[in-house]
Order: structure tokens, then C-alpha cells, then sequence
């Protein structure tokens, strides 16, 4: 069914600039994002949609794989994986496997996200779908799914293919769907070092020892992608994911990638709009046991404002868009409508509504009555 805007309801009222005050910072850097994690707002940004290579930021595409063939059954983790000599002889940055050792996909986790290792990658590809190749085809067939449109991958490493590319925005989707997706396993891109094969690896994201609030996520670096990061940092009250792609050096991406999420947090205030399971508007459904559906959204609704404007006038105005028809049976969380807001009568965000309880099917005469009720609208 698609979304008509027919129902239109005037909500909340508040102040907002088009931008924070103050400007983002001027970042030594070829593209970059900051990201609202719970809302999705994109706070800034440089060349957005600039195709880039993702060097080893391939590996959150990865791992995001490989928590799903853990969730699913697929994979489990004391599995022991055999080391072939494809992933043995792999060049750049290793966790030092060896096809005589037998190494668990625990351990092989471990290796790729901490120690950024090429040998673990394709050892977990291989595990998951037999080959390398047949496991960028996964990637590949995810990247559609969550709506990467600007990304292609080649392998599973992030080793430079000219046809392997991404941009800073697909970068940003990918990192909020493993956050959100794998809240639990997310927690392993925290951890600063892992030993294997009695070789000690730090983590290559320096922000890690920095701020105690950074959690994440993954460097990169190759000759012709210079050196990146993606880094997310939740206070406890929002969560920001900053993306700085091609930098002069380790030191520069750490630097520039604080500073944008220092911006961040210093430019825009948390501002929460709606409690969890709150009624935003009572939904008319048809053929279900009762007649309305309160919509709302499962989480407290948060969503970043420019510091100081929140509650300060009348130019952000929020609408619900109503799916309609609305015919049972609805299930608690289903999408049925769209916050739209609105600044100076501009879209500022769009943000899907889901059902707060199940509507089950109404009996025979309920739904033969409203069957009517359809076929005259």
C-alpha cells in the first residue's frame, strides 16, 4: 500500500535554524560525514556522495555478514574454520593464521575487526560462502538491501580493485545498520588489542584510547584511498558517527575525525520529541477488531536541534502521513505512517511511525462492513 499524505496532523512546535550557528569545521580530508545515529540526520558533510575507495573499511560489510550468519545459525562461533592458502598468502595487514593451526571464527572476528586482518576476512568469506568471489556477491546483494546505492564491492578486504568503491554517505548507512542490527557483537570494535599466534595487535583507531565514549568503529588505509575513519560516539544520550575518508596521514585522520565529532556535540543540542510508546495519532484501520491504531515510535524519539533554538518558536512543524488504507491484521511495530518535519515549510526529516499494539482481523460481519466502507471510498 503506498503512503498518501491524507491525514495531516499539526504535533509539536519548535525553533530551528537551517544550520547550527556555528559552521563545521575545515577538515584536511577528501570527504566527509557526521551523522545522527537514532534519527538519521546528516549534520554536515563534504563531497557526500564522492565514489571513494573504502580500503578496510570493507570489513564492516564483512563482519556485518558474518554477524548475520551468526544470528542465523550459519556459523557458530567455537566453528573451527580451515585456513586455505588463499587467506595464508594474503597480503597487507594479518592476524598471521596458518593452515596447520586451527583457528575458530571467534578468533577469526577478533583478527578482522581489531586486528584489521586481511587473512581473517577472506578465511571468514571462504567459511560463509565457499569462495571469496561467491562472497562478494553477498556483499554486494546487502549493499542493495540496505540502500548503499553508490557502493560495488570486489573482495572482502578492501584491497584497492578500481571497480571497489563506496562513498562517505553509503559508509555512514552501514555503520548505523551494525550498530543497530548487532548491538552486542558492535561492542568488539572497542576493544584496543588482541593477541593470536603469540603476536600482540593494537587497535588502529587511536580515539579509542582518546575518549573513553568512543566505541568504534574501523580505520582504512591504502596508497591511493589515504588514510580513514569511521568513528561513533555515544554520551549516553545521543550517538554520533563521524566518516572522514582520505587524510594525509594516521595522525591527521584521528585529529580531523575528533574535531567533527567535537562539532558535533558542541553545535547541536539532543532534544527528545516523543517518549517511547507515546500516540503521535490515532490511525482509522479497516477489518480490524477495533477501529484505530495509535502510531508512535518504539525508542524515545531524540534528534539533534542547533544548540540553544529548541522550543524557542513556531518554524519547525511536524506532520503525520498516514498509510492508507490501513486494513488488519496490523502487528505491533509495523510502519504505518511518516513524521514529516518541516522547517520554514521545507522537509528537515522524514521518520517512520509503527503501530504501538496489534490490531488482529475483525469477525466476518466487521470485515464484510468494512469491505463496503472501501469499495464506496
Amino acid at each position: 500500500m503506498p503512503f498518501l499524505p491524507l491525514l495531516l496532523a499539526l504535533l509539536c512546535l519548535f525553533s530551528l535554524p537551517a544550520r547550527a550557528d556555528e559552521p563545521p569545521p575545515a577538515l584536511a580530508a577528501r570527504a566527509w560525514v557526521l551523522i545522527d545515529h537514532a534519527s538519521g540526520q546528516l549534520l554536515a558533510a563534504q563531497n557526500p556522495e564522492q565514489k571513494v575507495e573504502p580500503a578496510s573499511l570493507t570489513k564492516i560489510m564483512t563482519s556485518y555478514l558474518a554477524y548475520a550468519a551468526l544470528r542465523d545459525g550459519k556459523l557458530k562461533r567455537d566453528q573451527v574454520v580451515p585456513v586455505s592458502e588463499k587467506a595464508w598468502k594474503a597480503i597487507g595487514s594479518r592476524m598471521f593464521i596458518e593452515p596447520k593451526k586451527p583457528v575458530t571464527v571467534d578468533e577469526l572476528l577478533h583478527g578482522m575487526v581489531i586486528q584489521s586482518g586481511n587473512d581473517a576476512s577472506i578465511a571468514l568469506a571462504e567459511a560463509i560462502a565457499g569462495s571469496e568471489e561467491a562472497f562478494v556477491n553477498l556483499m554486494n546483494a546487502e549493499a542493495r538491501r540496505l540502500g548503499l546505492a553508490n557502493t560495488h564491492y570486489m573482495n572482502a578486504t578492501g584491497l584497492p580493485d578500481p571497480a571497489h568503491m563506496t562513498t562517505a554517505t553509503d559508509l555512514a548507512r552501514l555503520t548505523t545498520a551494525l550498530i543497530r542490527d548487532f548491538p552486542e557483537d558492535y561492542r568488539l570494535y572497542a576493544q584496543k588489542d588482541y593477541t593470536y599466534n603469540k603476536i600482540k595487535q593494537p587497535n588502529r583507531n587511536r580515539l579509542l584510547w582518546l575518549d573513553a565514549t568512543i566505541d568504534g568503529v574501523k580505520t582504512g588505509h591504502t596508497e591511493t584511498a589515504g588514510y580513514c575513519l569511521i568513528a561513533s560516539r555515544d554520551d549516553g544520550v545521543r550517538r554520533l558517527t563521524a566518516v572522514v575518508l582520505g587524510t594525509a596521514s594516521d595522525q591527521a585522520r584521528a585529529q580531523e575525525t575528533l574535531a567533527l565529532l567535537h562539532y558535533g556535540y558542541r553545535a547541536y543540542d539532543a532534544v527528545k520529541l516523543y517518549d517511547q510508546g507515546q500516540a503521535l495519532s490515532q490511525l482509522k484501520i479497516y477489518k480490524g477488531a477495533q477501529g484505530t491504531v495509535g502510531a508512535g515510535f518504539p525508542r524515545n524519539f531524540v534528534v539533534s536541534l542547533p544548540k540553544g533554538v529548541a522550543g524557542a518558536g513556531d518554524r519547525l512543524k511536524v506532520e503525520v502521513a498516514s498509510r492508507q488504507p490501513l486494513i488488519a491484521p496490523v502487528r505491533q511495530g509495523d510502519t504505518v505512517a511518516t513524521l514529516r518535519l518541516l522547517l520554514d515549510g521545507k522537509p528537515y526529516g522524514e521518520y517512520p511511525l509503527a503501530a504501538l499494539v496489534d490490531v488482529p482481523v475483525a469477525g466476518l460481519l466487521g470485515r464484510a462492513w468494512d469491505g463496503v466502507k472501501l469499495w464506496f471510498q
